[in-house]
C-alpha cells in the first residue's frame, strides 16, 4: 500500500495527528531526562535497560507495577508511548539498577516504541494466556527484537494472567513449546495474584550477569571497564544470544 499524502488534507483532519506526534515527542523527551538523571546516580553497580513488551492488554503495565510497587489495579489504562520504573536489586553481590521500560503494544506506538529496544540488555516478552491472539504474536515479538536490539539481548517468555484458569485458551504446554523452539526460557505469571513476578525479573537479571561473566572470562581485559556505575545498556558483546528468535 502506497503512503497517504496527507498535505491536500484539511487543516482540521491533520491536526490530531499532529499532536499526538507532538505529544509523544515531548514523552520521549521527558523520558530521556528522567533516564539521564538517573544514570548520574553512581549509587549502583550496574545499570541494566529492560523492556517489557507484547500486544496490547497483555498486562505489562500491570506487571510492571506489581514488581516496582507491588501495587494491582484491574482498570485497565492503555499505555501511551513508553513510560519506565526504576528498582534497584541485589544480585550475585552486585548492586543492580534496573530500569524497566514499559512499551505500549498498539501498532500506532510501535515507531517510537522500538526507538527503545537499542542498547536493552533484556526483554520481557509477554502474552496473555486467555488471548489467543497475543500468544499468536509472539514470533512477531521476538523478530522485532531480532530487528531493533542488539545481538546479546537476552529474553524470557512469559504467559501471564495464569489466575484466569477458566477463561485460559493457551495451555502451559503451548507455552513451554513455544519458548523452547524460541530457545527462551519460559514462565505463567499473574500481576493480580502476584504469582512469579518477581522470579521473572531475578532470573532475567541472572542470566545477563551470568553472560557478562561469561565475557569476562573470555576476555579478561574487560575487567578493566567494569568499574563502579557502569552503564551496561549499549555495550558490544561478541558473543551470540542465546535467543533463537
Amino acid at each position: 500500500m502506497l503512503p497517504m499524502d496527507t498535505s491536500t488534507l484539511p487543516a482540521m483532519v491533520q491536526k490530531p495527528a499532529t499532536l499526538l506526534g507532538n505529544k509523544l515527542f515531548q514523552m520521549a523527551s521527558a523520558n530521556d531526562s528522567k533516564w539521564q538523571k538517573d544514570a548520574a546516580d553512581q549509587n549502583f553497580d550496574y545499570m541494566f535497560k529492560l523492556l517489557i513488551i507484547g500486544n496490547s492488554s497483555v498486562g505489562k503495565t500491570s506487571f510492571l507495577f506489581r514488581y516496582a510497587d507491588d501495587s494491582f489495579t484491574s482498570a485497565f489504562v492503555s499505555t501511551v508511548g513508553i513510560d519506565f520504573k526504576v528498582k534497584t536489586v541485589f544480585r550475585q553481590d552486585k548492586r543492580v539498577k534496573l530500569q524497566i521500560w514499559d512499551t505500549a503494544g498498539q501498532e500506532r506506538y510501535r515507531t517510537i516504541t522500538t526507538a527503545y529496544y537499542r542498547g536493552a540488555m533484556g526483554f520481557i516478552l509477554m502474552y496473555d494466556v486467555t488471548n489467543e491472539e497475543s500468544f499468536n504474536a509472539v514470533q512477531d515479538w521476538c523478530t522485532q527484537i531480532k530487528t531493533y536490539s542488539w545481538d546479546n539481548a537476552q529474553v524470557v517468555l512469559v504467559g501471564n494472567k495464569c489466575d484466569l484458569e477458566e477463561e485460559r485458551v493457551v495451555s502451559t504446554e503451548r507455552g513451554k513449546q513455544l519458548a523452547d523452539q524460541l530457545g527462551l526460557e519460559f514462565f505463567e505469571t499473574s500481576a493480580k495474584e502476584n504469582i512469579n513476578v518477581k522470579a521473572v525479573f531475578e532470573r532475567l537479571v541472572d542470566i545477563i550477569c551470568d553472560k557478562m561473566s561469561e565475557s569476562l572470562d573470555s576476555d579478561p581485559t574487560l575487567v578493566n571497564s567494569q568499574t563502579k556505575g557502569t552503564r551496561l545498556t549499549e555495550n558490544p558483546n561478541p558473543q551470540n544470544s542465546s535467543c533463537q528468535c
